[in-house]
C-alpha cells in the first residue's frame, strides 16, 4: 500500500465515523475526488448530504462553498460578474462561489435551466466566460449536487444530456437501526460540546499524486473488454434480450465508458487492490450508468427503473 493509499484509507475511516450509515456515499465521493469528476446525489432530507462535503472539506486543504439553488437564482450568482468601479470608471471581475475547490450544489433541481447550465458548463469545461474573458477554475474542483426526490412542485428536471456530465448518480436511503443509534449518540455528543478528533489536513499535492496512481492501476484486457461490451449492450440490447430492447430507448454514451473505467480503477485503488477486480467494476455499474441510459415509454408506464434494466443486463452480458 502506497503512502497516498494509506492516507485515503484513514480519510475513509474518519469520514465513516462522522457520517454514520452512508458508507456508500462516502466511497462514491472519494472516488469522484480521485477520478476528478462530479457527483449527483439523490436522497430524502436529513441524510447527511451537506455534512459529507463539510467533513471532507475539513480534512483536505481546500476551500468549500454551499450554493442553495432557488427559482430566483441567476447564472451570475454562481459564476460571478463584472462590477463597475465608479471611482475609476472601469469594470472588474467579482468571482462567484464556483471558484472554490469543493462545491455543494444543494437542490440543483430547484433552479431554472439557465442556472443549471451555468454550473454544468463549468463542470464540463473547467472554466467560465464572462463577457469576452475566460477564467480558469481551480485545478482541484469537485461538485456534489443534490436533489430531493420527495417534492416535484417548483422543481426543474435536469435534462438527460446534462446529467451525462456527472461522473456518478448516487441514490441514498435511510440508515438502518444500528446506524440510527450511533447517529443519536454523535448528535448528543455535539450538543454537549464534546470535541471531535481533527483529521490531519491532506495537501492538494497528495490528491494529485493519488490521481496518478489511480490511472496506473492495471485492468486486465478481458475485463476492459467486458466493460466495453456492456456499454455496447445498452446501445444494442436486442443482441441479448428482446425484452430489454423493448425497455431501452437510448444507451450510454462514450462518456459512460470513460467514467466507468476511471471509477473502477479508483475503486480498486481505494480498496487497496493491485489490479482492478471484477467486483470493482460491477459494484459501480448502477451509479455510473443509471443516468446515462434512457428508458422507453413502455418501461416508464410499467414502473421499470434504470436499475432494473441494468440488473437484467448484468445477468446476460457474460463476465470473463
Amino acid at each position: 500500500m502506497t503512502p497516498s493509499q494509506q492516507i485515503f484509507q484513514n480519510l475513509r475511516t474518519y469520514m465513516n465515523e462522522q457520517i454514520v450509515g452512508q458508507s456508500a456515499l462516502v466511497d462514491r465521493l472519494l472516488i469522484a475526488l480521485l477520478a476528478n469528476g462530479h457527483l449527483l446525489v439523490e436522497g430524502a432530507p436529513g441524510l447527511a448530504k451537506t455534512k459529507v462535503i463539510k467533513v471532507l472539506s475539513q480534512a483536505i486543504e481546500s476551500l468549500a462553498h454551499r450554493i442553495q439553488f432557488t427559482p430566483d437564482l441567476l447564472p451570475s450568482d454562481i459564476t460571478g460578474s463584472d462590477v463597475y468601479r465608479p471611482e475609476t470608471g472601469t469594470f472588474y471581475f467579482q468571482k462567484g462561489p464556483i471558484f472554490h475547490n469543493l462545491i455543494l450544489a444543494d437542490e440543483i433541481n430547484r433552479a431554472p435551466a439557465k442556472v443549471q447550465s451555468a454550473l454544468l458548463e463549468a463542470m464540463g469545461e473547467r472554466q467560465i466566460t464572462v463577457g469576452n474573458t475566460t477564467y480558469q477554475l481551480p485545478q482541484l474542483f469537485t461538485v456534489m449536487a443534490t436533489q430531493n426526490p420527495i417534492e416535484n412542485e417548483g422543481t426543474y428536471r435536469l435534462p438527460e444530456a446534462q446529467l451525462d456530465r456527472f461522473l456518478m448518480y448516487v441514490i441514498i436511503n435511510h440508515p438502518d437501526i444500528e446506524a440510527e443509534r450511533r447517529i443519536l449518540k454523535i448528535v448528543q455528543g455535539e450538543e454537549k460540546q464534546i470535541p471531535v478528533p481533527q483529521f490531519p489536513k491532506i495537501k492538494e499535492k497528495t490528491i494529485f499524486e493519488a490521481r496518478q496512481e489511480v490511472l496506473a492501476i492495471p485492468m486486465a484486457p478481458a475485463l476492459e473488454e467486458y466493460l466495453i461490451q456492456f456499454i455496447m449492450a445498452t446501445r444494442d440490447p436486442a443482441k441479448y434480450d428482446d425484452e430489454i430492447a423493448r425497455l431501452l430507448r437510448y444507451g450510454a454514451s462514450p462518456r459512460g465508458t470513460i467514467a466507468w473505467d476511471i471509477c473502477a480503477r479508483a475503486n480498486a485503488w481505494l480498496n487497496g487492490h493491485e489490479t482492478v477486480l471484477p467486483s470493482d467494476v460491477t459494484d459501480l455499474v448502477h451509479d455510473v450508468l443509471r443516468h446515462r441510459i434512457i428508458l422507453s415509454f413502455e418501461a416508464r408506464s410499467e414502473h421499470v427503473s434504470a436499475d432494473d434494466v441494468l440488473d437484467a443486463l448484468l445477468k446476460r452480458v457474460p463476465m470473463p
